[in-house]
This record gives C-alpha cells, sequence and structure tokens, in this order.
C-alpha cells in the first residue's frame, strides 16, 4: 500500500483517519463477511494500526534509530549483542524486517542500515531474500551472501562492500554511489602470466609486463588498455616509473633494461651491460639514476639521461633480488639471495653496513617515508622491519598460509574439511564459511583428508609419512599410524569405517585397522609413487592410481592384486568409484578422464575438456554427474550416461586439486591451489527460476522481540509485511528475456582467507555504481560475470 500510494512516511499515514477508512472501505467492499464478522472485522483492524503505529513510534524513537552502532566506539557493545542474539531467529526476523523498512520510510534509515550490519556481521545467510527498494548508509557489509537476491531500486551511500557475494542477484535501477570496495577492475590483454605491476606517480595509469615479452598501459579508471610496449626479447620482469611519471624502466629476461617513454609508447634507451638477468630495478628520488640487481651478483647505477654506466657495486656472494633507495636518495638498499641485506653509499658506491637478519633469500625491500625504518620479506616467510640508524629489528610479521591440496565433506555435509601445504587442517562449518577448529600435528604438508562414514572420525595423511586419525567433534587427535617411508599422498576409509587404506610415494599401500591402529595388510605392485587410493563401495575392492601410469584393483582380504588397467600415457593422479560400484573414474595428466567397467576391466569412456592435467575425479552420490579439476583452474561437470560436459565452472584462480560433492548431490566443493575453498549448487533449475526473479517475496510474518525493543506492547507482535511482490512488466520481460543467458552453475559459498567480491549471473538496468574514486564500477561487475542488459535490450528492439 505504502509503495503504490508513494507514501514516505508510514507512521504519519497510519495515524490519519483517512487513511483507516481507506483500510476498513476496502474490507467492507472486498470481502465477503456477515454484519457481524464485518464490525468485528474492523474493530480488529483499527486496534491492529493502533498497534503498528505504536510499534513504529517505538522503532523511530529507539536509540537504534539514532545511532551508528556499525562504529569503532560500539565494537565491544556489538560484539556482546551478537554474541546474545546469533542464535534467536525470531529477531534476525525482526533485523531482516527493519532492513525492509527503509524501502518506505527514509526515517528508518539508520535502524535498517545498523540492522543489515549486524546481520552481516553474524555471518547471516541473506541469499533468495527481497530487498527491494531498500535504503542503507554509511556501514559495511563485508563478505555479505546476496546470491539471487533482488536488490532492484536500492540505494547505498557509502557502503563498504568488499568480498560480498552477488551471484545471480537483480539490480535493477539501483542508486549506489560513494561505495567503498577493495576491487576496481580486471585488466584482460596479456597471452601469459604477469610478473610485474606500477602505478604512475600520479595514479592515473597502471603497467604490466609479462611473460608474453610486452608490457601494457592502463587507464585505472576506466579499465581500459591505453597502449602496448614492444621491445623485450622474452619475458618482463620487473617495471618501475620515473617519479615525474615521464619514464618507465622495465627489465627482462633477454638481460636487458628498457626506458620508455609513457606519452608516447617509444623506447627511449636500452641498457644493455649485464650478462645476466636483471631481478630489480628502481629510480632515484629525483630521477637521475637508475640502479638494477642482476643475478650476477653486481647491482649497476646508471645515469638515466645519458644511459652511462655510473657506479658497479659489488659484495653480494649470490644474486641481487631486490633494490630500493631510500626518501633522499643517498642510501641504496639491496637483498639478495645470500639471505644478506645491505646499505650502499650512492655517491662513493661503498657498502656502508650489511644487515643479517632472514634465513633465505631477501624478495622485496621498502623504506618509510622518513627513511628510519626499512621492511624487508623473504622466502622464509618473514617480514622484518629494521630501524636503519641503529641496524636494529623492530618487529616481526609471520602468518602466511598456503595451496589447499585437499578437501572433504562430512557425511552429513554439515562439515567439510580441508588439508594445506600449511601443514594444518582446517574444520569448517559449510552453513557460514567459518573454521570451527584447526588441528595442528602434522610436521609437513597435509596430502589428503578423509571423514569416516559414520561422521565421528578425520584421517589425515601428510608429507611427514604420518596418518593421523582425529576426533571430528573435540578435535583432538586420536591415533597416529607410522609405517611408510615417504610422503602419504591419499587415505580413504572403508564403508564399514573399520578400515583405512594409505597410499604412499614409497610405492606401497597399506591396510590399517582403525581401532587398534594396527597394520593389517601391506600392498605392492605399483613401481613408482601412489598418489590415490579408493574403496569401491560395498568395501571388497581397493583401486589405486600412481605415477607409474597403472591403476591396481586388489582384493581387500587377501591383499592379492586382482588386476592392472592400462590406458593413459601419463601418470593416474586419482581414482574414484561410482557409488554403484561398476565403474570407475580415473584422471590424468594427459589431461583426459577414463571411465573402466570394474567388472570387465575395461575402458568404455574417456572424457577431454581441460586443456591441462587432470588433479581430482568425483562422482556425485547420485551416480549422474562425474566432476573433474584441473591444473586448468577449472572445474567440469559431466554427464555420465552420455559423456557430455554438462558445466565448466570457472572461478578459481589456480590450480584445482581437489573436488567432492556433498551427500544430497546439490553442492560441490573445490580446494585450489589458490589458497581458496569454494562451493557450488550444482542443483540448477530449481533456483535458476527463482534466480531470474519474476517474483520474490518478504516471507512473514517478521516477529518483533523485546531484545530489539523495549516497548512493551510490541513483545511478540506479530506484522505481515505483505505476501508476494510483483515487479513492472518490464521487470518480468527483462527476467525472462534473459533466463536462458543466466549461469545455472554460480559460487554459494567461498571460504577464503580474503572475502572476494562475486557477481556471476547477476542482472543490471540503468542505475548507477559508482565508488569513492568517481569510478563506474559496471565495468567491474561485467567483468565479475554480471550481464549490463541496456545493450542487449537495444540490440533485441533493432531486431524487432
Amino acid at each position: 500500500m505504502f509503495r503504490k500510494e508513494n507514501i514516505s512516511d508510514c507512521q504519519k499515514s497510519l495515524s490519519k483517519d483517512d487513511t483507516q477508512k481507506h483500510i476498513q472501505q476496502y474490507i467492507i467492499e472486498e470481502l465477503n463477511y456477515s454484519f457481524v464478522d464485518k464490525q468485528q472485522k474492523l474493530k480488529d483492524v483499527t486496534n491492529n494500526i493502533t498497534k503498528i503505529t505504536n510499534i513504529l513510534k517505538s522503532i523511530y524513537e529507539h536509540d537504534f534509530n539514532k545511532n551508528d552502532y556499525s562504529t569503532k566506539i560500539y565494537l565491544e557493545s556489538r560484539q556482546e549483542l551478537i554474541q546474545n542474539i546469533s542464535k534467536n531467529k525470531k529477531i534476525i526476523q525482526f533485523l531482516k524486517f527493519l532492513v525492509s523498512l527503509t524501502s518506505i520510510d527514509e526515517k528508518f534509515i539508520l535502524s535498517g542500515s545498523n540492522s543489515l550490519n549486524l546481520l552481516v556481521e553474524m555471518k547471516v545467510d541473506l541469499s533468495k531474500q527481497s530487498f527491494i527498494n531498500i535504503r542503507i548508509k554509511n556501514i559495511s557489509i563485508v563478505g555479505a551472501n546476496f546470491i539471487r537476491s533482488n536488490l532492484s531500486g536500492s540505494e547505498f551511500d557509502n557502503v563498504d562492500i568488499s568480498g560480498i557475494n552477488l551471484n545471480g542477484a537483480l539490480l535493477l535501477n539501483c542508486k549506489w554511489k560513494n561505495i567503498r570496495i577493495n576491487e576496481l577492475h580486471h585488466l584482460n590483454g596479456h597471452s601469459s602470466y604477469v610478473k610485474s605491476v606500477c602505478f604512475s606517480p600520479n595514479g592515473k595509469i597502471l603497467a604490466s609486463g609479462s611473460n608474453d615479452n610486452s608490457i601494457r598501459l592502463w587507464d585505472f579508471k576506466t579499465g581500459q588498455q591505453i597502449s602496448q610496449l614492444d621491445g623485450h626479447s622474452q619475458g618482463v620482469l620487473q617495471l618501475c616509473f620515473s617519479p615525474d611519471g615521464i619514464l618507465l624502466a622495465s627489465s627482462s629476461d633477454d638481460k636487458s633494461i628498457c626506458l620508455w617513454n609513457v606519452k608516447t609508447g617509444q623506447q627511449k634507451i636500452k641498457f644493455e651491460g649485464n650478462c645476466n638477468t636483471i631481478y630489480s630495478i628502481c629510480f632515484s628520488p629525483d630521477g637521475t639514476t637508475l640502479a638494477s640487481g642482476s643475478d650476477d651478483q653486481s647491482i649497476c647505477l646508471w645515469d638515466v639521461k645519458t644511459g652511462q654506466l655510473k657506479h658497479k657495486l659489488e659484495g653480494n656472494s649470490f644474486g641481487v633480488l631486490s633494490v630500493c633507495f631510500s626518501p633522499d636518495g643517498k642510501t641504496l638498499a639491496s637483498g639478495s639471495n645470500d639471505n644478506q641485506i645491505r646499505l650502499w653509499n650512492v655517491k662513493t658506491g661503498q657498502q656502508i653496513s650489511q644487515l643479517d637478519v632472514h634465513s633465505q633469500g631477501v624478495l622485496s625491500l621498502s623504506f618509510s617515508p622518513d627513511g628510519i625504518s626499512l621492511a624487508s620479506d623473504s622466502v622464509d616467510k618473514s617480514i622484518y622491519l629494521q630501524d636503519v640508524l641503529a641496524e636494529q629489528q623492530k618487529s616481526q610479521l609471520i602468518g602466511h598460509g598456503d595451496s589447499v591440496n585437499s578437501v572433504c565433506f562430512s557425511p552429513d555435509g554439515s562439515t567439510l574439511a580441508s588439508g594445506s601445504l600449511d601443514k594444518s587442517i582446517y574444520l569448517w562449518d559449510v552453513l557460514t564459511g567459518q573454521y570451527n577448529t584447526q588441528l595442528i600435528g602434522h610436521g609437513d604438508s597435509v596430502n589428503s583428508v578423509c571423514h569416516s562414514p559414520d561422521g565421528t572420525t578425520l584421517a589425515s595423511s601428510s608429507g611427514d609419512q604420518v596418518i593421523c586419525l582425529w576426533d571430528v567433534k573435540t578435535g583432538q587427535q586420536k591415533s597416529i599410524f607410522m609405517g611408510h617411508g615417504d610422503s602419504v599422498n591419499s587415505v580413504c576409509f572403508s564403508p564399514d569405517s573399520n578400515t583405512l587404506a594409505s597410499g604412499s610415494s614409497d610405492k606401497s599401500i597399506c591396510l590399517w585397522d582403525v581401532k587398534t591402529g594396527k597394520l593389517k595388510l601391506e600392498l605392492y605392485g605399483h613401481i613408482s609413487g601412489v598418489l590415490s587410493v579408493c574403496f569401491s563401495p560395498e568395501g571388497n575392492t581397493l583401486a589405486s592410481a600412481s605415477f607409474d601410469k597403472y591403476i591396481c584393483l586388489w582384493d581387500v582380504k587377501t591383499g592379492q592384486l586382482k588386476s592392472k588397467l592400462i590406458g593413459h600415457g601419463e601418470s593416474v593422479n586419482q581414482v574414484c568409484f561410482s557409488p554403484d560400484g561398476i565403474t570407475l573414474a580415473t584422471g590424468r595428466y594427459d589431461n583426459s578422464i577414463r571411465l573402466w567397467n570394474v567388472k570387465t576391466r575395461k575402458k568404455h569412456s574417456k572424457f577431454d575438456g581441460h586443456s591441462h592435467g587432470v588433479l581430482s575425479v568425483c562422482f556425485s552420490p547420485d551416480g549422474t554427474t562425474l566432476a573433474s579439476g584441473s591444473v586448468d583452474n577449472s572445474i567440469r561437470l559431466w554427464d555420465i550416461k552420455t559423456g557430455q560436459q554438462k558445466s565448466k565452472l570457472e572461478g578459481h584462480r589456480n590450480t584445482v586439486r581437489s573436488v567432492c560433492f556433498s551427500p544430497d548431490s546439490t553442492k560441490l566443493v573445490s580446494g585450489s591451489q589458490d589458497n581458496s575453498i569454494r562451493l557450488w549448487d550444482v542443483q540448477n533449475l530449481q533456483h535458476q527460476t527463482r534466480m531470474n526473479g519474476q517474483s520474490f517475496f518478504i516471507e512473514p510474518p517478521f516477529i518483533l522481540s523485546e531484545a530489539a525493543l523495549s516497548a512493551q506492547d510490541i513483545n511478540s507482535m506479530n506484522i505481515n509485511v505483505g505476501q508476494q511482490i510483483s515487479f513492472d512488466q518490464i521487470y518480468k520481460d527483462i527476467s525472462s528475456t534473459f533466463s536462458q543467458r543466466v549461469d545455472k552453475y554460480i559460487t554459494i559459498l567461498l571460504i577464503s582467507q580474503q572475502p572476494i567480491f562475486q557477481a556471476k549471473g547477476a542482472l543490471i538496468l540503468k542505475g548507477e555504481f559508482i565508488n569513492q574514486a568517481g569510478i563506474d564500477l559496471r565495468q567491474l561487475l561485467k567483468q565479475r560475470g554480471s550481464y549490463i542488459l541496456e545493450s542487449q535490450i537495444e540490440f533485441k528492439q533493432k531486431q524487432n
């Protein structure tokens, strides 16, 4: 009613006699009640309007609608509140109501913004919600999950949207301004990996150097390429702008340094005095000198104007990886593969001092603006801050993660286990994406994790040659199995949870008694390391894959080799039985997947599509789909019956090492070398219709609770906010027109150390999306997979 009548003050409107008479007249005319029933109904309506008016008044006058509780000064109070209400579903519903209330009355923007901030901080799932026309200001919603939600007509002002998930969202006629986000553009153009990037001093240009031998200059505001600089015969290693931004220096694997005119794109000077690879370059603050560090253990100081060598600084015992001038230009710092940091007098070329703090090569150096402190980072994963004058260490910052090697769902699908190259195991809550427990105990990379079928135990194997069993509930280590002579690459529980199989680089497979921890059988037959082991569904057969290109099938009871399958030209990375035990899937480094008939031992299908090696394969529990993860960064879904590729899931930025279906076959989890875990919705059609958004719902009833408001008369009061909200006909036309364009497979949960902004399949029409720097974010949304519909509509109109 408020939207239809364009009412902006709902509290004032409900207090008017005209409004109440309008509602009463509707009931008398439209609803077929008897006279007595009508009188009672009219009385009830009047009472309800009075209560709702009082409720709105209480909300308006409450501190929650007067103070910005998202700020730091309320951090302690906010955390205490979250602890008290995070599991109260009624209060969560009420907070959603307050967010929706901003769409009809701007007086409630502060309480609605506070509510949305709380919902996001509590990790409440905001997917598939209707947030039409909401108005939000001055808060952070970092990491919010708006997958397949309707945010059409929403107005965001000074809102931090970093890392939010807009996959499949409807964004029609939005007005987002002063938006804060830590991602701006995805720049595509290089044909090989990018080794170096550098901003111009005025921040308007970004330079990138690639292994494709080229340098590209990009307009930072628009994300468009300005020019391409060609001149190096091998990959570009380092880039550095001169302080005035007129020149760009580049070093290359071709052992040369080039100076480029940024405006014209022309090569000005080529320095060719080094006989080895140049790892680092840096302009002096006045722009007259260029320093270069080389693999030949030397540092060269070049005259930028003439191109002549001014000084050659020697004293390193290994290659120089980094160089950096002090702000006054008098001192040069260098970092070397000999683990040392050296300080040099630029005028004389003499070494001033040597700082010995790192245990491995020094990769990067940076002076503080006052020149007093020097920061250094190293292959040893540490960062040091040095007092240059006193030559003392100020602080040490450590805490890096690494590649995710293995992921596995618990049998009930609620918990996800992940094992990493950083030697740790995490147990994640699938619903919230938060980790509940960190399991520490391995002394090397965790290569494989596997839940027992009863869900009580987790097995892990490691490069430390040890297998650990963990209590999933407590996180405590239950037992350790030791017996392999090399890295243990794979573990798998038998269907009855009584036996654990392990495959190792020592070429052996061990079968362990889970209860006693004793070795039951040791299987030998492979001539190279064993990469993967998998029990058949009935538990009688064990399949193993190896570097030796063979797949072995073993009798679990006797330990005898039943047969060897040959068919791949390279090592077999993983094996997986179908749920019925009839088919065995194998993934290989030859980019292929093969399906074998277990009974006949014959290959009956080959799936081709990946452009690099296949590291992981997994059948869906219903047996209809096979998922595969590859070095090409993608996940593919295959139809088992037809052998056709159903879909390609893209999102990871590095090798996909592990894939695993949830027990109900609706979700797929993937672990990658980009250090992240992604959760994918693979149920497609059911959510496809909802995603296209021809109608959305605000779920009634919203419950008001004294925990949010203190007025007694609103305690446990139900408010029916409304049933179905239909879009205008043009919205319906848009969503139906593009229903075939919207992606069926989108990430529904991304587990990562840092939230990643996602917008795959979002539908955008008109509106504005402007960040605090005045940059239009629609280019970023498009790069993230959103559909900008204006051009599509114009194209369709021309066709008609």
